[in-house]
């Protein structure tokens, strides 16, 4: 199960709705070995494109250096689908490469008649899918 802050949860939306008609992509970051997101992390999307996202690699390895620095680890991995459900594509599969992160995908299309976004998350180990319940709370 994925919890996180209400606060977290509208930042991640925001930058999905705010970036649309292109896909939007970040992380969030929290302390190493604790599985708490806490730093919202938004990024740009190399690809600026509706289908697919793409993180910068020199704004990644930034990323990753100051993470180490502050012995932090990626806890969500977030990006949009701009005409689709949020479910990971096999493009998103492929590029799955944090196997303890949980992985949310947020869509700003009406896909399921509940409104204009959906906020879903997943575990992707090994090419595996398993979708994960959001717990989203004031504060931890």
């Amino acid at each position: 199960m994925l919890t996180l802050t209400q606060a977290l949860y509208d930042q991640i939306v925001a930058h999905a709705r705010a970036d649309h008609p292109d896909e939007a992509c970040g992380v969030v970051a929290g302390p190493a070995g604790t599985g708490r997101p806490e730093r919202f992390i938004p990024m740009l999307n190399a690809a600026r494109s509706p289908t697919f996202y793409e993180f910068d690699s020199q704004d990644l390895l930034k990323l990753y250096r100051e993470m180490d620095d502050r012995d932090e680890e990626p806890v969500i991995v977030y990006h949009s689908h701009t005409a689709t459900e949020a479910y990971p594509s096999r493009t998103d599969v492929t590029y799955a490469n944090e196997p303890g992160a949980h992985y949310v995908l947020v869509s700003t299309a009406d896909t399921d008649g509940l409104g204009d976004f959906q906020f879903r998350s997943y575990r992707i180990v090994d090419g595996e899918i398993e979708e994960e319940e959001v717990k989203v709370v004031q504060a931890y």
